[in-house]
């Protein structure tokens, strides 16, 4: 599929939002300022965006722990986002979830989840809904390598299958389940296990925004059209510690730098759109320096903002119809 430069253009400023959101993120966990674990995106960029840049507004989306790139990639607000992160009582959930448990449902962003493998069920339910509308939406779980181990993952594959919905799994490996190696956690290919459950699997560089976006338009037009689920296989890495505070002693020395100066998502994607005469390098570098300023400014906003009054304590507990 050939994109617009518009459409590259969106694409870069949002992998730059991305990375500048949580490399702040990371500066500013530091402070104390920021409570409860903090799990970062960057690195993995390419897919998060490949993949919802060819969604809208009707199609829903569940992310894991590591949701502030799928958030943001789906088109929720970064300054609603660092308020929330911040615990401020005007945050995209006022401030009651926090880093794990960011949503938006009017973007159809269905929430992030602690519990890991527990989004591909809650994602199944939304696309017996999408199937129920007959409105084209499909629905997308993202889970990592580690998540590929969970039975409520195989049962959702299943009930996918059986059901033949508009669901569409996204499966990032980025070379860890928490502290254990893909390579030793996992006993079976997980392409070949994904596809015994009847569900075809679309292969891409986790690395490449470009490989990404083609894989994800394959697999959502799959499910759209009403031929049941399929999935997304990519690899990538992450750049930080499973938390905020991981000493990361299982990852071989100059591992991140390597993959920060060979296999970075952001310096690839500006290679490549340069080298192709796409875009200019003027026209890159003003979304660099929008983000900054975007990021900046959020941060300062989020620091003076108030956080929940005590009085709102039982608010939201229970919907009220």
């Amino acid at each position: 599929m050939q994109l617009s430069p518009a459409q590259i253009l969106k694409a870069y400023r949002q992998m730059r939002l991305i990375r500048d959101f949580e490399e702040r993120l990371h500066v500013e966990n530091r402070t104390g300022e920021i409570a409860g674990f903090t799990h970062l995106y960057a690195g993995q960029e390419a897919i998060a965006v490949g993949v919802c840049e060819n969604l809208d507004d009707r199609d829903y989306i569940i992310s894991t722990h590591r949701g502030h790139g799928h958030c943001l990639a789906k088109g929720c607000d970064p300054k609603g986002m660092m308020h929330e992160i911040y615990g401020r009582a005007d945050g995209l959930c006022k401030g009651r979830g926090g880093s794990m448990h960011i949503a938006d449902l009017d973007k159809g962003m269905l929430g992030a989840n602690g519990i890991v493998g527990a989004g591909q069920p809650i994602a199944v339910g939304a696309a017996v809904a999408c199937k129920l509308r007959k409105d084209g939406s499909v629905s997308v779980s993202f889970g990592g390598d580690g998540a590929t181990n969970q039975g409520t993952v195989f049962e959702a594959m299943n009930m996918a299958v059986v059901l033949k919905l508009p669901k569409v799994f996204i499966i990032e490996n980025n070379g860890y389940s928490e502290h254990t190696g893909a390579s030793y956690g996992i006993g079976s290919d997980v392409v070949r296990r994904t596809e015994g459950f009847g569900i075809p699997v679309f292969q891409a560089d986790g690395f490449d925004f470009f490989s990404v976006h083609e894989a994800a338009r394959q697999a959502i037009e799959h499910a759209r059209s009403g031929k049941g689920p399929s999935a997304v296989y990519a690899v990538a890495t992450r750049y930080f510690g499973h938390f905020e505070g991981d000493p990361q002693n299982y990852r071989a020395k100059g591992e991140v730098e390597r993959f920060r100066a060979e296999k970075d998502c952001l310096m690839g994607f500006r290679n490549k759109v340069l080298e192709a005469a796409l875009l200019d390098a003027a026209e890159l570098d003003r979304i660099d320096a929008e983000i900054a300023g975007l990021i900046d400014a959020s941060v300062q906003s989020a620091r003076a903002a108030a956080p929940p009054p005590a009085s709102a304590v039982y608010d939201d507990v229970y919907i009220s119809y």
